[in-house]
């Protein structure tokens, strides 16, 4: 008994020696109470390379949670080759890596001519370290241990930077997001729409009146792990249709045979609508709603 008891002891003891604690315990717990969405997210495509497995998963989960899509790699060389063949809308690199450091990945993007807002993370917050991370063309750097809701606020800042700012409701015809509180509306009527769900349709009313195709969708709305060969995003597509499209409302999401899909007020529907009776219309418009595609 006495051995045994002994035994159990220093297995306890060598147990609490090899445990790390993860430095986002804090953080995690401020995500998760994080009281309301933010915009700027959704049909956004985000690279995550970070070889410390705990960091990486705790980043991955909180961004897709977020509603983006995420991809992970471990070490360097995957980092330089991932961003050379996919299109990403930000790259959040930690400096140690493995293979490369972040500051050569970083180089050697930006010498490949790919102006990708790229996000340094790191635990080394010497000044030295900070000046050499933007020298090598990064356009932020956060230190660890960081709050999940500031690399939210900075990655937000970073998407802001090559275009416009996005602004913060959408509309096509009688259809409004709001892209902060990710809610979506059809005249009076409020849409319940899942992540992935909200994610296609803001990503097709960025879109409006062009035709997107199923690559296109899986790039920017899904990550690397999406099957080209499933019916996935029919299958989304069908579900979205059946929730914004109402009987007796002017459909809006339309299937181009053998070239994708479009959001908008089709020619035939626009011609249609103009034919019919002035009851029907009523019918299918709400009171007082203006159609402003």
């Amino acid at each position: 008994m006495i051995w045994d008891s002994a035994l159990g002891a220093r297995h306890a003891l060598a147990r609490a020696q090899d445990f790390k604690p993860p430095f986002f315990s804090l953080t995690f717990r401020s995500f998760s109470a994080a009281p309301h969405r933010f915009a700027y997210h959704s049909s956004v495509r985000v690279l995550i390379a970070e070889d410390d497995p705990g960091v990486q998963r705790f980043v991955a989960k909180g961004l897709k949670e977020q509603a983006y899509a995420v991809d992970t790699v471990a070490t360097g060389p995957e980092a330089l080759e991932q961003a050379e063949i996919n299109s990403y809308d930000v790259i959040i690199l930690d400096v140690m890596l493995p293979g490369l450091s972040g500051f050569e990945v970083c180089r050697r993007l930006r010498q490949a001519g790919l102006k990708i807002p790229v996000l340094m993370l790191t635990a080394r917050d010497a000044v030295e370290d900070r000046i050499a991370g933007l020298d090598h063309g990064a356009d932020d750097y956060l230190t660890k241990p960081f709050e999940f809701r500031e690399l939210l606020a900075r990655l937000r800042a970073l998407l802001r930077r090559p275009s416009e700012l996005k602004p913060a409701q959408l509309s096509v015809a009688n259809l409004t997001l709001d892209t902060a509180a990710q809610v979506a509306t059809r005249g009076d009527r409020r849409i319940s729409l899942t992540h992935k769900e909200y994610a296609l349709l803001e990503y097709l009313v960025r879109n409006t009146g062009r035709i997107v195709g199923r690559a296109e969708i899986a790039e920017h709305v899904w990550d690397e792990h999406f099957d080209p060969f499933s019916n996935l995003i029919e299958v989304y597509v069908n579900r979205l249709r059946r929730k914004i499209d109402a009987p007796g409302e002017i459909p809006l999401l339309h299937t181009k045979r053998g070239a994708g899909y479009m959001l908008g007020i089709s020619e035939e529907s626009a011609s249609s609508e103009q034919s019919a009776p002035p009851q029907s219309r009523s019918k299918s418009k709400s009171p007082g709603k203006k159609y402003d595609v």
